[in-house]
C-alpha cells in the first residue's frame, strides 16, 4: 500500500475556528474549502495538501512546530507577512540563532511565528531547491 501525500491533511487544534480561518485565509492567503459537520474549517486546493482547523475545548496545543510552509524567498516573505501583522519569533540558543527573524543552517533558512490559536508555524526556504508551494 502506498499513501498519497498530496492528499494528506494536517489537523491543527484551534480555540476559535472562525478567528483561525480568518488568519489562515486573509493573512496567509490559503483557500477556504468549507466547514465540516463538527465545526472544523477546511483549507487547501483540490488534489493538494489540506489543512483542517479543528476546534478543541481543552486549549491544548503543541509546543513544537506544527506546520511549515516552503517559500521561494524567505526574506521577502517575512517582510510581506510582517506587513500583514504576523509577529515572528526570535531565538538565541546554542544550536539556533535568528537574525532578522531568520535562522540559517547549511541546508535551509527558517522563520517561526504563531497563529491566532498559539500553534507554532514555520516558513522555510530550502537552499538550492525550487519550492513547489508558496505562501
Amino acid at each position: 500500500m502506498t499513501l498519497a501525500m498530496n492528499t494528506a491533511t494536517t489537523i491543527l487544534p484551534v480555540d476559535d475556528a472562525a478567528r483561525a480561518r480568518s488568519f489562515y485565509t486573509e493573512t496567509l492567503g490559503l483557500p477556504h474549502r468549507g466547514m465540516t459537520d463538527d465545526g472544523s474549517e477546511l483549507l487547501g486546493t483540490d488534489g493538494g495538501p489540506m489543512l483542517q482547523l479543528m476546534p478543541v475545548s481543552d486549549g491544548k496545543h503543541s509546543e513544537h512546530t506544527a506546520l511549515s510552509f516552503e517559500v521561494h524567498d524567505i526574506e521577502r516573505t517575512v517582510q510581506e507577512m510582517e506587513a500583514k501583522g504576523v509577529r515572528f519569533q526570535d531565538y538565541d540558543l546554542p544550536n539556533m540563532k535568528t537574525e532578522n527573524h531568520i535562522c540559517t543552517t547549511d541546508s535551509e533558512k527558517c522563520a517561526w511565528f504563531m497563529d491566532t490559536e498559539h500553534n507554532i508555524l514555520c516558513i522555510h526556504e530550502t537552499k538550492g531547491m525550487q519550492a513547489e508551494y508558496q505562501l
